[in-house]
């Protein structure tokens, strides 16, 4: 009696791990194999513009929902000193979305905080071929009148999977360490 109702709560547990698989729309190896995300440095792979070169990171797919690169830099005495990141046309216009291509808002963008800077993020669909991604998040947050940019490219269609594990990577010490150097904190 007792090996049946152990393995009815076995049952039980999986079809619950299937169906939050199916609501959240991940694949169901995805929901039974949780990953934990392991950013790596790699090479600024961008050629020096007026705001000089960023720091990248990259997380694999294995350790991620999808691959992701992140392109992160500061963007000095840029940013409105009295209204920092005050909505998606900032966004827009504050963001390294040129470093990336042509792209296409997916949505309204949301206020984020990262640790103690507030701004905004908002993600976009990749229109031109690009081996790094299909789209785009841009969060754009500052500190008084210096603004930091962290565009990451994502290797597949569901960016609102990702955003959480992006923005806490830059909420996490080696981000907060770089900002406070970069920004003479």
């Amino acid at each position: 009696m007792r090996r049946v109702a152990g393995i009815a709560v076995v049952a039980a547990s999986l079809g619950s791990v299937a169906a939050a698989a199916a609501w959240f729309g991940l694949p169901q190896h995805a929901a039974a194999t949780a990953t934990v995300p392991v950013w790596t440095e790699v090479a600024w792979p961008f050629p020096i513009d007026q705001w000089g070169k960023g720091k990248a990171f990259r997380c694999k797919a294995t350790n991620c929902v999808a691959e992701v690169n992140i392109y992160l830099r500061a963007k000095i005495g840029f940013c409105n000193c009295t209204t920092g990141v005050a909505d998606d046309e900032d966004v827009d216009r504050m963001g390294d979305l040129v470093l990336v291509g042509e792209v296409t808002p997916l949505g309204t963008g949301r206020p984020i905080s990262i640790a103690w800077m507030k701004g905004r993020s908002r993600a976009y669909k990749l229109n031109t071929r690009n081996p790094n991604g299909n789209t785009v998040i841009s969060v754009v947050f500052n500190e008084r009148c210096d603004m930091l940019v962290a565009t990451a490219m994502v290797g597949d269609d569901r960016p609102a999977a990702t955003e959480s594990s992006v923005i806490e990577f830059l909420n996490g010490n080696t981000v907060m360490r770089w900002a406070e150097i970069t920004l003479g904190l």
